[in-house]
């Protein structure tokens, strides 16, 4: 058994207001939601000695994770800010409770904010967007991120019959959990048709099939298992944790129909000691509704090229066999770039605490959380409960 399964927990989680935060700058955010989740943890600044975060696309600095400790006045012993697209919260969770395990720090807080939304002019955002690309392979032919997403979904078409109907099936579900979310940054019902009929952006991406543009930051605080059962809330134990990296750019993919949540998924169900059926909810990465197909089979709740059927016959909003991003998810939560999958984990942190009210899955023991970073490029998964087995 691994040294990190059931010995570390999660003792505090926050989330700042999301959506359009004119009020705060991505700095304010990150703080913010740090002092939050301390006092839900019930643990002061002060024996904080571990600091993880990610740069801000909206207000960069050298050093980040160092800025926000001086921030906070605090000089902890285990920090340093990671930069891994969208697969970043979940990777750095494998390094920091590493940390606590091998004695580096005893209090490490994971914090992410930006201010996507209020923070970049709109041009600002079009380079982000244009620049992904390889510089001679894919850049010179005038794409931007919907499009490299696009060429998966229809990639996933031609080889399996998959249908954009299937991909809109994707957003209405998280729109329909995020209708029970009082924080979700889009609440109204949507429909399949209003997915096809929205405008189209790369086909067969509509704009429905496409993440939010947010403000927003969240935090959690991790501790040892046995420190854990002194504090105030009911932990959430890290059980199992697993990473797949198979390119950085998507011309290079093997596959664009597979990817690399096959490896991080068996990694994070093999150090946890549990299946996919075993999950009673997973929060998967929604830049785009066919990420969250491919990341069904690939994790292993469905047969390879059986991803449209799940999510329409077996159904993955409320209600449904698997709830998939109980909280709306990128497509309606929000999606402040990289810090967009920490909400995904304070999510899960309220679902296993029992505590998510409406939304709420009816006896949460377990959770799948994915994210992944580029172009379905790094993926990591993470697997918590309610015990630490």
């Amino acid at each position: 058994m691994s040294l990190l399964r059931g010995n570390v927990a999660i003792v505090g989680a926050a989330d700042t207001r999301v959506g359009v935060v004119p009020d705060r700058t991505a700095t304010e955010l990150c703080i913010e939601s740090i002092l939050l989740a301390l006092t839900d943890a019930g643990i002061n600044k002060d024996e904080v000695d571990g600091l993880v975060t990610c740069n801000s696309m909206a207000q960069p600095m050298l050093y980040h994770a160092e800025a926000i400790a001086e921030y906070l006045n605090i000089a902890p012993r285990y920090c340093f800010a990671a930069g891994a697209g969208g697969g970043t919260t979940f990777a750095v969770l494998q390094h920091a409770a590493s940390a606590i395990v091998t004695g580096m720090a005893d209090v490490v807080v994971i914090a992410m904010a930006d201010s996507l939304r209020s923070g970049l002019t709109r041009d600002q955002a079009m380079l982000m967007q244009s620049s992904t690309g390889h510089p001679q392979y894919e850049q010179p032919y005038g794409p931007t991120v919907p499009a490299y997403y696009a060429l998966i979904a229809q990639a996933h078409m031609a080889r399996y019959g998959t249908r954009p109907e299937h991909f809109a099936e994707i957003a209405v579900a998280c729109r329909a959990h995020a209708t029970r979310n009082p924080a979700a940054q889009m609440r109204d019902p949507i429909s399949v048709d209003d997915v096809l009929n929205s405008r189209m952006i790369a086909d067969p991406l509509h704009l429905l099939d496409c993440s939010l543009v947010s403000d927003g930051g969240a935090a959690i605080i991790l501790v040892s298992a046995e420190r854990a059962r002194d504090l105030p809330q009911p932990p959430v134990y890290v059980l199992g944790m697993g990473e797949g990296h198979g390119h950085e750019h998507i011309s290079q993919a093997r596959d664009l129909t597979t990817s690399t949540a096959r490896e991080s998924g068996q990694g994070a169900y093999a150090m946890a000691g549990l299946r996919p059926a075993d999950m009673d909810f997973a929060q998967l990465y929604d830049c785009f509704t066919p990420t969250v197909l491919v990341e069904l089979e690939d994790l292993g709740f469905c047969a390879k090229g059986e991803g449209g059927a799940f999510v329409t016959d077996a159904g993955i909003g409320p209600g449904g066999q698997l709830p998939v991003n109980t909280h709306g998810g990128l497509l309606s939560h929000c999606h402040p770039g990289n810090p967009g999958s920490m909400f995904a984990l304070t999510e899960s942190v309220w679902q296993l605490r029992g505590t998510a009210g409406e939304r709420q899955v009816t006896n949460a023991r377990y959770g799948l959380l994915h994210a992944q970073g580029g172009i379905m490029s790094s993926h990591s998964t993470l697997i918590l409960g309610r015990e630490p087995r």
